[in-house]
């Protein structure tokens, strides 16, 4: 089969590239190179020189042809764009899903030749097939899992997605890395956002959108507790980087239009949590579910949370969960399971 295998650096996708070449398969490596790995330099080090270096040590170990790809105008447009503008509107972006829907699985598509049956990354995930319909699957490793990452994919993108690690422990994949004598098996997991690499998000959002000063206040007293660089830096539920004392403080509201941020104290931030809400534009990775009994993530991670949920008349989804939250947030998205099957994604609206 011949398979375009994106390749990052890293451990994860550099053991999915030798067991594909194991298996006898005619491969071509690619890495992307995003934009913000030039624009940004000056925040910190640059990731994508040791990438690639790592890189092209495993494919000459494998033998394998390497192509490096700039997807930077891309970036820009599909995801980098889209994050701050939910950010200006005082939301809570996941770029990680676009990165994955509109980047890897997207324009990395467009650009190369269809003889490419399948692409293949180091994701975390499971792909399985029932009466012609790809399905998206849990990873075994509960903490590995990147089923909420890859949540916004399309059919057509499942279908021709290829995930080598997805059947394995992260434990396996780090053996697989020693058994193999990779130059990168030593190499510690990345970290962040997509395409940050090891820049600070708070110092990409300082670059975009620079700061504008405003108040902390308790929203229970009304006491102004402190300053804050911008209500974009903040999010709901967030609890560290206010800068206060007496706390722990908790993110529970944003008013945008002046500028102020208001906390609840510990001992009473409970008091905001919640178990309802309303998601927009609903992405379903194969048919829309049939039984409104399903289970959710919002957020990465291995949580998995029961909830209820009813389609209204303007393909707008009304969400009960089965416990309260006090971190749901405009903009975040919510991640729909039914067991093992990723089902798909939805916008938090509100």
């Amino acid at each position: 089969m011949k398979i375009a295998v994106l390749i990052s650096g890293g451990v994860d996708s550099s053991v999915a590239l030798n067991i594909l070449k194991n298996e006898g398969h005619d491969l071509t490596a690619f890495y992307l190179k995003v934009w913000l790995e030039d624009e940004l330099a000056f925040l910190g080090e640059c990731p994508w020189e040791a990438d690639l270096k790592f890189v092209r040590a495993v494919c000459d170990q494998l033998d394998v042809p390497l192509q490096v790809i700039s997807l930077q105008s891309e970036y820009l447009e599909r995801v980098v764009s889209y994050a701050l503008d939910e950010l200006r509107a005082g939301r809570t972006p996941s770029p990680d899903i676009f990165c994955n829907q509109r980047i890897k699985f997207g324009a990395f598509f467009d650009h190369i030749d269809s003889s490419y049956e399948k692409v293949a990354t180091g994701h975390y995930a499971q792909i399985a097939r029932s009466n012609g319909t790809y399905h998206l699957k849990r990873a075994p490793d509960p903490i590995k899992d990147q089923t909420y990452f890859l949540s916004g994919m399309y059919q057509s993108q499942v279908a021709r997605a290829l995930f080598p690690i997805g059947y394995l422990m992260k434990s396996e994949v780090r053996q697989l890395a020693r058994d193999f004598d990779l130059p990168n098996q030593a190499r510690k997991d990345s970290q962040g956002i997509c395409f940050l690499g090891k820049i600070r998000y708070p110092d990409f959002i300082a670059f975009h959108l620079g700061e504008k000063k405003g108040n902390i206040i308790d929203r229970e007293t009304g006491q102004i507790l402190g300053p804050h660089r911008g209500y974009y830096y903040y999010t709901i539920g967030q609890r560290y980087g206010l800068g206060l004392g007496g706390g722990p403080w908790y993110v529970v509201q944003k008013d945008i239009e002046r500028n102020i941020i208001y906390v609840s104290h510990a001992t009473k931030h409970q008091n905001t949590s919640r178990n309802q809400f309303v998601a927009t534009n609903p992405n379903w990775i194969a048919e829309p579910p049939d039984k409104t009994a399903l289970q959710l993530k919002l957020r990465h991670g291995p949580e998995l949370i029961n909830c209820e949920i009813e389609t209204t008349d303007d393909n707008r989804l009304s969400v009960t969960i089965a416990k309260k939250d006090s971190g749901i947030a405009p903009g975040q998205f919510a991640v729909f399971y039914d067991g093992d099957l990723c089902l798909g994604s939805a916008v938090i609206d509100h």
